[in-house]
């Protein structure tokens, strides 16, 4: 690595925070004026040279001041020593706004709308996938005549659910009676199972069912292996598409296809997958992607920041996604206090 100086580090230092505050190009008079970095005028211009000749900060236009490179963004973000701490007040509003969440559904609703709010960035938040899930019971509901819910709930906290027609029931009054006893049969073989487990076991429990209910149990459970086919789809959610738009001249030309990867998800989840797969695996821990470390999903002009979450182990990842010129140090500590919150909440 070419900047190892302390004080060259110290400029690019200054110069990434003043480019995020002021939008304009830094020059050395500003950083004489601004910082107290202890030599001359002319050091600092030399320091710049070298830290332009190295790629880590460019000249936009003739005359003009430095702006940071991707490559000066990452030796800022790798080399930061200290977040920036959420204040008391920023930790107890997390906290009351987390709190409030009835089920999964509603703590991933209102974590992704927090994330936006507090970072003024686009939002996401990654569902629990139901593939490292274990079953925590399955309820099977008669809701009159031949009509039955059928739920699935899961040790993340997920709920699968859906409407299933009994067309082989042949005595109505009695079917109640076999759906609860179905239900306990099925309970006692998925119940803390993982998913893949789970549904081996279902064919067992169709193929023990007395003489009779074989084809009620091979109803029930064929619509169950759909919930949880259906619950395997991996699923992000997304907030605050409008920030992107704001800061639409830091993404330039590329704001477009940035607000059609955020409505069609699948960049996202790639991007996520990719992140989650980076070796980053302790829950908490900070992952982030700059500039063109996104330029194969059509993202260059874009940093990430996410964060597992989860307790004993990562369910999924949540952060949020703005253009490189970004508060780094604000916003990967809104990211980590936010994970945590979130992974205490889930743990209750």
């Amino acid at each position: 690595m070419g900047v190892s100086d302390d004080r060259r580090l110290a400029v690019l230092r200054a110069i990434v925070e003043d480019y995020v505050s002021t939008h304009e190009p830094v020059g050395s008079r500003a950083l004489v004026e601004r910082h107290r970095l202890g030599v001359s005028p002319a050091t600092i211009r030399n320091d710049m040279a070298v830290l332009e000749e190295e790629g880590y900060i460019a000249q936009p236009h003739t005359s003009a001041g430095r702006i940071p490179t991707d490559k000066g963004y990452r030796l800022f973000v790798d080399r930061l020593a200290n977040l920036k701490p959420m204040s008391p007040a920023e930790r107890r509003a997390i906290q009351a706004f987390l709190d409030g969440a009835v089920d999964l559904d509603d703590v991933v609703d209102r974590t992704v709308r927090l994330l936006a709010q507090i970072t003024r960035q686009a939002a996401v938040v990654q569902y629990p996938s139901l593939s490292r899930a274990a079953v925590r019971h399955v309820e099977v509901v008669p809701v009159g005549g031949r009509s039955a819910l059928l739920v699935l709930i899961t040790d993340t906290g997920r709920v699968e659910q859906r409407v299933v027609q009994v067309r082989s029931a042949g005595d109505l009054d009695a079917l109640p009676e076999q759906l609860a006893a179905l239900r306990d049969r099925v309970n006692a073989a998925v119940a803390g199972k993982r998913l893949k487990q789970a549904r081996e076991e279902l064919t067992a429990v169709v193929q023990a069912s007395e003489p009779g209910q074989t084809a009620v149990a091979a109803e029930v459970v064929a619509a169950l292996g759909e919930c949880l086919t259906a619950g395997l789809e991996e699923r992000v959610v997304i907030a605050g598409t409008a920030n992107l738009v704001r800061s639409g001249a830091d993404l330039s030309a590329s704001l477009g296809s940035v607000l059609e990867a955020l409505e069609e998800h699948v960049v996202l989840l790639r991007l996520v997958q990719e992140m989650a797969e980076e070796g980053v695996t302790d829950r908490g821990a900070l992952s982030v992607r700059i500039g063109a470390e996104n330029l194969h999903l059509g993202l260059p002009e874009t940093s990430v920041v996410t964060s597992g979450y989860g307790e004993g182990e990562v369910l999924a990842r949540l952060g949020v996604l703005g253009p490189t010129r970004m508060d780094y140090p604000t916003t990967m500590a809104a990211v980590r206090a936010v994970s945590r919150y979130v992974s205490r909440i889930l743990s209750q």
